[in-house]
């Protein structure tokens, strides 16, 4: 066993011994791609092998990363591994945000750790698909998110009150709370929350109670859309509570074909919000 900086050139000879391997997973390839050049790869004991005959029995994707990335990185390689303990590799589970999050002492880590992906898919790609390959976040990513954004932990508190009472996702509501609330400061919230949460003494119309209303008929399964997805959610969040602050009425919350996510309304001095401070 022996540490090397293994270059792209030599990752890709040492791709011609992978005779006998799994197929590549190029979404697995293109997240390990991702952790290079950002530089979050870090050497562990985890790297490469070979067994007698020098086959390459372990590592291949990070071969395929280091080639595809073009960059440099000290990797461990092992050599003379038997091959029979080819059908034991990369059995344990892996190391998940969850666990990143709990490791730095995080509480709520599993709720934390969704809410700071889905924030920085929000800030990053709004109106693409939040699933698949290319929403991986690493758990470095998760880490420096909550180090740009620590008032997500605050916001994580008000996403799960309004969770319980209306079952809009977790992660939705944690998102919609933060982005509002960082966008504006000027905006007393307070009544917001409790008319979603409640639905207490408000009108047909209030975009409160209109989203309090959608959440609930998609946990009950009166619709075909998905009760879980959480942009969908996110987008019906924004659109009530831009109308909320607005003054309007909202009857009815729906997201057409390839409709993008709301911009948070800069307008003030007119809605719910300044009337009933």
């Amino acid at each position: 066993m022996e540490v090397l900086d293994v270059s792209p050139q030599l990752a890709a000879e040492w791709l011609t011994r992978n005779t006998n391997n799994r197929p590549l997973s190029k979404s697995t390839v293109q997240q390990l791609v991702g952790q290079i050049q950002r530089g979050e790869w870090q050497l562990t004991h985890q790297g490469i092998a070979f067994d007698e005959d020098d086959v390459l029995i372990d590592g291949q994707h990070r071969l395929a990363a280091i080639a595809k990335a073009g960059i440099t990185v000290p990797l461990t390689v092992t050599h003379g591994v038997p091959r029979t303990a080819f059908t034991v590799m990369d059995t344990g589970r892996k190391r998940t945000g969850r666990d990143a999050l709990a490791l730095a002492g995080e509480a709520n880590a599993t709720h934390l750790a969704a809410a700071l992906r889905g924030l920085h898919l929000y800030l990053s790609v709004p109106n693409s698909v939040w699933s698949g390959g290319s929403s991986v976040t690493s758990n470095d990513q998760l880490l420096v998110m909550l180090e740009k954004h620590p008032g997500i932990r605050d916001a994580l508190h008000h996403g799960i009150a309004l969770n319980r009472a209306c079952r809009i996702t977790v992660t939705a509501a944690t998102i919609g709370w933060y982005v509002t609330t960082e966008a504006r400061p000027d905006i007393d919230q307070s009544s917001w929350k409790d008319g979603v949460v409640t639905g207490a003494r408000l009108e047909s119309g209030d975009p409160r109670l209109t989203l309090r209303n959608t959440m609930l008929s998609l946990a009950a399964g009166r619709t075909h859309r998905r009760r879980d997805d959480s942009r969908e959610h996110l987008l019906y969040y924004l659109k009530a509570w831009n109308a909320w602050v607005e003054g309007r009425t909202i009857k009815l919350l729906r997201r057409s074909p390839n409709e993008t996510m709301p911009r948070i309304t800069n307008q003030s001095g007119t809605g719910p919000a300044d009337r009933e401070a």
